[in-house]
C-alpha cells in the first residue's frame, strides 16, 4: 500500500494563507540578537542556519543525558537562544527557530519525564511546517530531578513557568524579528509536554488557539506515586514473584487470547483496552510443573496486582490500573525489578527534600504526602475549562492503548472530569475538546498500531502529510477554518520504516466512541473498521 505524499515545502505553502520571506533574512538574523530587549532576557546568540545545516548540540555534563547530539534543519530558519531569569534563584534556557518562509503561525513545544531538554527535533517539527517555534528546559539541565531539591522556583518552572515564559518571550521575539504580529498561536507536546499543554489550558487561557496534546501526566503526583508502585509489585528480580521479559511474553500472549478479538479481529492490537477484564490463571503452573511455559502462584499474584488500580488505605483510587496490552515493552520499564528513577526523585527532591529516601519506603502514606503538597499545583488535575472555551480555544487530546509508561486509563477519567465539572456531555464538549484513542500505540509513539498521527518529525517521514494524517496540520484546519476532526487517521509502516512501505492504515476514533471491525477479512483497510458505541 502506497500513500500519496506531498513534498514538505509543498505542503506548508498549501496551509499557509500568506508567506513571509526577507531580502536577507541573515543581515535580520544577526541583527536580532543586538535590537531585540525584553525583561530578564538575555540573548546568548541569533545564528542565520540554511536548510540542511546539521546542528551540533552540547553533550557535556548533564546535558549528555538528553541524547540529542545533533539536529538537522530542514528549512532556513533564525535560531535564537536565550537565557531567561524566571526568579532569583531560578531561570530557563530558551530558543526559538524562526523560518524565513513563516506562516504567520507561533507554535510552542513542551517536554518529556522530569527532563529538562529541549525537545529539539518538536522544534525542527514546527519550523518545517512554517511555525515561528520556542522549546525552553523547563528550567533545569539533564533528565534527572536533582534540581528540585530545596528550591520551589525551579519546581515551579518545571511545573508550568517555563512553557508560560516562553509563550510570552517567544510571542514577543516572533514579532519584533519579523515586523508584525502572529495570527495564531498553537501548542505541540506528549507525556510531560501534554500536561504542560493541559496546565496552559487550565491555568493560561489565553496563550494559545490550539493545543496538540498526548498522552498528559495528569494528576502527576499520584502519576509518579503509581509509577513506583510496580517495584512493590513485582518485587527484586530475585524475588519469587518478580517476572523476566520471557515470563511477560507469556502473559502477553495470554492477554492477546482473551482480549484481542473483543473489537472484532485478531491482529494483534487491543483497540479498547477497558473492555479487557484479563485473568492470568491460565498461567499458573500445574504441582510439581517446572515448565517455563508457565508461571508460579506468586508470580500470577504479581501479574493480577499489576493490572489492578493502585488504591490508598482508605480505599480512595490513586491512579487507575495500568492496561493490558503493554506488557512487552514495561518488562523493561516498570517491570525491571528496580526503582523507577523518576518516582525517586520526585519524592526526594521536589516532595520530601530527603535525598537519602528510598524507593522501597513507598506506601500509601507517601502517595497521599505528595497528592496532598502539590508543589506549584503540578497535579493539573482542574475540569473547568470554560475559559478556554469561551476564547475559542481548541483541544485535540490523544492517547495510545499501548502505552507503557502512562496509562490509557487516565486520559478518560480526566475527560470524564471535564464532562462532569463543567456539565457537558460529549456532543457539546465537542465543540471544542475532541479526545481520541490510538489502538496500539505505545507511549507517545511506536506500538503495533497505526501510530503515526504526524504527532512528531519522525511521523511524517514518507506518509501523508495532509489534515486527515497529521495531528498538527488538522488543529491549525479546526481552528482557522472549522474543520474539527471525527478521526485521526494513523499509519503504520512495515518495521516502522517508510521506506519499506506501509503496513496498514487505521482510522482512530473520537471518545467516547471505540473502534470495531466491521470486515475481519480486510482489516487492513481503514474502511475495514467503524466507530461505534
Amino acid at each position: 500500500m502506497r500513500l500519496h505524499a506531498l513534498p514538505l515545502s509543498a505542503l506548508c505553502a498549501s496551509i499557509a494563507s500568506a508567506q513571509t520571506s526577507y531580502h536577507n533574512p541573515s543581515s535580520a538574523c544577526s541583527s536580532i540578537a543586538s535590537s531585540f530587549h525584553y525583561p530578564d532576557v538575555t540573548v546568548n546568540f541569533a545564528h542565520y542556519l540554511p536548510a540542511g545545516t546539521n546542528i551540533s548540540l552540547d553533550q557535556t555534563g548533564v546535558l549528555a543525558s538528553c541524547g540529542r547530539p545533533s539536529q538537522v534543519v530542514s528549512v532556513d530558519i533564525c535560531r535564537v537562544a536565550m537565557f531567561v531569569k524566571t526568579s532569583a534563584i531560578s531561570n530557563i534556557t530558551l530558543e526559538a527557530w524562526l523560518p524565513t518562509n513563516w506562516t504567520g503561525r507561533f507554535l510552542s513545544t513542551g517536554n518529556g519525564g522530569l527532563s529538562g531538554c529541549i525537545q529539539y527535533e518538536d522544534v525542527a517539527y514546527g519550523a518545517d511546517f512554517g511555525f515561528a517555534t520556542v522549546g525552553a528546559n523547563s528550567g533545569h539541565n539533564g533528565t534527572r530531578g536533582m534540581a528540585f531539591y530545596e528550591n520551589s522556583e525551579v519546581v515551579a518552572d518545571f511545573s508550568y513557568r517555563s512553557v508560560h515564559t516562553g509563550v510570552v518571550v517567544g510571542k514577543a521575539l516572533t514579532k519584533a524579528y519579523y515586523e508584525k504580529d502572529f495570527k495564531k498561536s498553537y501548542y505541540l507536546g506528549c507525556s510531560t509536554g501534554g500536561r504542560q499543554g493541559f496546565k496552559e489550558v487550565q491555568d493560561f487561557p489565553e496563550d494559545f488557539d490550539g493545543v496538540v496534546l498526548g498522552a498528559p501526566a495528569l494528576a502527576f503526583n499520584n502519576l509518579s506515586s503509581w509509577s513506583g508502585s510496580f517495584l512493590l509489585k513485582t518485587g527484586p528480580t530475585n524475588s519469587s514473584t518478580w517476572l523476566n521479559p520471557a515470563e511477560w511474553a507469556l502473559v502477553h500472549a495470554d492477554i492477546l487470547t482473551q482480549c484481542d478479538g473483543i473489537d472484532g479481529v485478531k491482529d494483534g492490537i487491543i483497540e479498547d483496552p477497558q473492555l479487557c477484564a484479563y485473568t492470568p490463571a491460565n498461567l499458573l503452573c500445574s504441582p510439581g510443573n517446572t515448565s517455563t511455559a508457565c508461571l508460579s502462584s506468586a508470580q500470577v499474584s504479581t501479574v493480577r496486582q499489576v493490572f489492578e488500580p493502585y488504591y490508598g488505605e482508605n480505599g480512595s483510587l490513586i491512579f487507575p490500573r495500568m492496561q493490558p496490552g503493554s506488557e512487552l515493552s514495561d518488562a523493561f520499564i516498570y517491570y525491571t525489578g528496580q526503582p523507577f528513577p523518576y518516582t525517586t526523585d520526585w519524592m526526594r527532591y521536589a516532595i520530601l527534600n530527603d535525598t537519602t529516601w528510598n524507593a522501597s519506603e513507598l506506601n500509601s502514606y507517601y502517595a497521599a504526602l505528595a497528592s496532598e503538597r502539590n508543589p506549584a499545583d503540578i497535579s493539573t488535575w482542574k475540569g473547568d475549562l470554560s475559559a478556554f472555551q469561551k476564547k475559542g480555544g481548541k483541544i485535540l487530546h490523544y492517547h495510545g492503548q499501548a502505552d507503557s509508561i502512562i496509562t490509557s486509563a487516565n486520559s478518560p477519567r480526566y475527560y470524564e472530569y471535564v464532562a462532569e465539572t463543567m456539565g457537558l456531555p460529549p456532543r457539546d464538549l465537542d465543540a471544542f475538546y475532541r479526545f481520541f484513542r490510538i489502538g496500539g500505540m505505545d507511549h507517545c509513539a511506536g506500538g503495533v498500531g497505526a501510530w503515526q498521527i504526524g504527532q512528531t518529525l519522525a511521523s511524517t517521514a514518507g506518509g501523508t502529510l495532509d489534515a486527515q494524517h497529521n495531528v498538527l496540520l488538522r488543529m491549525v484546519e479546526w481552528v482557522e477554518q472549522g474543520g474539527a476532526p471525527e478521526t485521526v487517521t494513523g499509519v503504520k509502516f512495515i518495521n516502522d520504516t517508510a521506506s519499506l512501505g506501509v503496513d496498514f492504515v487505521r482510522n482512530h476514533c473520537k471518545y467516547p466512541l471505540r473502534n470495531h471491525c466491521k470486515d475481519p477479512a480486510n482489516y487492513r483497510s481503514p474502511g475495514a473498521w467503524e466507530c461505534v458505541q
